[in-house]
């Protein structure tokens, strides 16, 4: 009988050591059922954030190139009943800090302690004429293209309005293009032109004529368009893809003959840009900016410039300002070489020197060729 009651209980023993286990194991099997099942949800949640992330930086990013601070503005002031016009350029700095210019018919001068956070601008402005000098304080708000605020200084206050000056695409202006096609080479400039929409147009010149080309795009440096070549024996549609660099522009020409490659140079690659001057006269000593458009159209301080004539490396213009019931003309002569510039401003009141050098731009590796 010992030995039954022994062995009884040490089966009942058993029976609940596997009972035990088996609860154990029952735990154990749904804690990794729901590590499992978190691990999964955590890993979800990972690869959203991860697809969502860039897509929102991507966006701020955009947003912040489309309405934020940097370029040029073109600003309007009033002094009495007479109204100015001026621009103001914003860029960074090699540490990153925002720096501005505050251009006029008068000349350039830097802007200090440049701060924008949040939409809202301020800035020093500090005006030096012979022994004098002039301190203003702007403060206003970039929103959605437009600039608004006060000047203050000793003088007063001055209302300040702007927007935003549109950037030229890269692919208007003229290109002096060459196809190939087997042994052969055949000529040709496309010119390109924006209008004040941003519309492109464009034309085609060769020894056989001038002809307007279709379905002209421009988008992220990549540029397409169609023309039409009379033959005698009826048309030939050709279709162009290519990219564009600062000064090339390289692509194919498609058509039902097969491919031609084709490249093209920028017409005026060498004075195309930002110039930063230093103008010398009887008067003493100012800086002034001129932007050469890629359509060689130009800005000349706040001076609208149509053309820019450049001859080999002759550079000339000319402009005619009018105060009241008097005109002022304003004609320059130079050369340009190695990113300089050198030559003569002349007015009415005289003639001053000038000298220039091309704001840098950075090139990427297919716009070196």
């Amino acid at each position: 009988m010992g030995y039954s009651c022994n062995t009884k209980g040490k089966e009942e023993s058993l029976l609940y050591s596997f009972k035990i286990v088996g609860e154990v194991q029952t735990f154990l099997e749904a804690n990794i059922m729901e590590r499992k099942t978190l691990l999964k949800v955590t890993l979800v949640c990972l690869l959203v954030v991860s697809f969502i992330l860039p897509v929102q930086v991507s966006a701020q990013q955009s947003q912040s190139r489309r309405g934020g601070l940097y370029g040029d503005w073109q600003i309007t002031m009033k002094f009495g009943e007479r109204q100015i016009d001026s621009i103001l350029s914003f860029s960074r700095n090699q540490e990153g800090q925002h720096i501005g210019q505050w251009i006029s018919f008068f000349g350039m001068n830097e802007l200090k302690d440049v701060k924008f956070e949040d939409n809202k601008l301020s800035f020093t402005q500090v005006i030096r004429f012979q022994d004098q000098e002039r301190t203003s304080t702007f403060t206003g708000t970039v929103e959605q293209g437009e600039l608004s605020g006060l000047l203050i200084s000793d003088r007063g206050e001055t209302e300040i309005k702007g927007k935003r000056v549109p950037r030229t695409p890269r692919g208007v202006g003229s290109w002096e293009m060459t196809i190939k096609a087997g042994e052969r080479e055949f000529t040709g400039t496309l010119t390109i032109t924006a209008d004040k929409e941003g519309n492109l147009s464009g034309t085609w010149k060769s020894s056989r004529g001038e002809s307007k080309v279709s379905d002209l795009k421009y988008e992220d440096r990549k540029l397409t368009f169609k023309r039409v070549i009379q033959r005698e024996n009826g048309q030939m549609e050709m279709a162009f893809e290519g990219t564009v660099g600062y000064t090339s522009l390289e692509g194919v020409f498609k058509s039902d003959r097969g491919e031609a490659p084709t490249v093209g140079r920028r017409v005026g690659a060498s004075l195309i840009g930002t110039w930063y001057l230093d103008i010398e006269s009887e008067r003493g000593a100012r800086k002034q900016r001129l932007r050469v458009n890629p359509d060689m159209s130009a800005l000349y301080g706040s001076t609208p410039i149509k053309k820019i004539n450049l001859d080999g490396d002759k550079v000339s213009f000319k402009y005619v300002l009018e105060f009241g019931d008097r005109k002022y003309e304003t004609s320059f002569e130079g050369k340009i070489a190695e990113s300089k510039l050198s030559g003569e401003l002349k007015t009415s009141r005289g003639t001053s020197k000038v000298t220039g050098t091309r704001r840098a731009f950075r090139r990427s590796r297919s716009s070196q060729r």
